[in-house]
C-alpha cells in the first residue's frame, strides 16, 4: 500500500526511505531493516545511502554488533523543514478525502 505520501511525490526508492523514516521516527534501524521496512532493494539503498549521509540527512545513532543504526538527523534544519512538508502533505491529502 502507496503512503499517502508517497501518492503525491511520487514513488522513488529515496521518497520510499524518507516516508518510511519519517513515520517510523521513534527508532533507529539499520541500513538492513530500512531497505526491508521501506520496501527498497538493499542494493538500491546501498546507491543513495552515503549522499544521506553526506547531507546530515541521516545519522548513525549506534552500533548493535556490527550493525550500525541510522534515523533521520532531527538537529539537521532541512530534515526538520522536510517533515513538516510531509506532514503538510499528509494533512492535506486527508482533509481532501474527507471533504469529498
Amino acid at each position: 500500500m502507496t503512503s499517502l505520501f508517497l501518492e503525491v511525490v511520487g514513488d522513488s526508492p529515496v521518497f520510499r526511505v524518507l516516508d518510511f523514516l519519517t513515520v517510523n521516527d521513534d527508532f533507529d534501524y539499520s541500513m538492513t531493516d530500512i531497505a526491508k521496512l521501506s520496501g527498497v532493494g538493499y542494493s538500491t539503498l546501498k546507491l543513495f545511502w552515503p549522499r544521506l549521509e553526506k547531507e546530515n540527512i541521516v545519522s548513525e545513532t549506534r552500533l548493535v554488533g556490527k550493525a550500525k543504526m541510522y534515523k533521520l538527523n532531527e538537529s539537521n534544519l532541512s530534515v526538520k523543514k522536510f517533515k513538516e512538508f510531509y506532514w503538510a502533505i499528509v494533512k492535506n491529502k486527508i482533509n481532501r478525502k474527507q471533504n469529498k
